[in-house]
């Protein structure tokens, strides 16, 4: 993975400070389900700052990020802006997962199925020493 995306923009990381006290009930229940390395033994972080952008998951080792999707983004300003965001990171090998927040609080379990099958497609198995 490239190091220059890593970069964090100060400004974004004092707005990912105000974003995350003002997380949605989705984002915390998948934060809950994401931190600590309980999915698959990866390690994701919280309103990630990557650049001038925040996404809402992310995970360096793979380059994914997750974002859960509200009401905020519904109009179309905002949408446009999530368009840009996302295509200037897929263009330094950020993956991204979408999910819609009333999905996630509704069915969380098949949320974190579908996390777990990007995953396992785009992993290698890690082969275990002979003993």
């Amino acid at each position: 993975m490239r190091k220059s995306i890593l970069y964090t923009d100060p400004k974004a990381k004092e707005i990912a400070k105000i974003v995350q006290k003002n997380s949605s009930l989705g984002e915390i229940m998948l934060w809950k389900k994401l931190c600590d390395r309980q999915l698959l033994g990866y390690e994701f972080l919280r309103h990630k700052p990557i650049g001038k952008y925040i996404v809402d998951f992310f995970c360096i080792e793979l380059n994914l990020a997750i974002e859960v999707d509200g009401v905020s983004q519904e109009t179309d300003q905002a949408y446009r802006f999530v368009s840009e965001r996302e295509a200037k990171l897929e263009k330094v090998d950020v993956h991204f997962l979408r999910f819609n927040d009333s999905n996630v609080r509704n069915d969380i379990k098949s949320v974190l199925l579908e996390i777990e099958g990007w995953i396992k497609e785009h992993t290698k198995p890690v082969k275990k020493a002979d003993t």
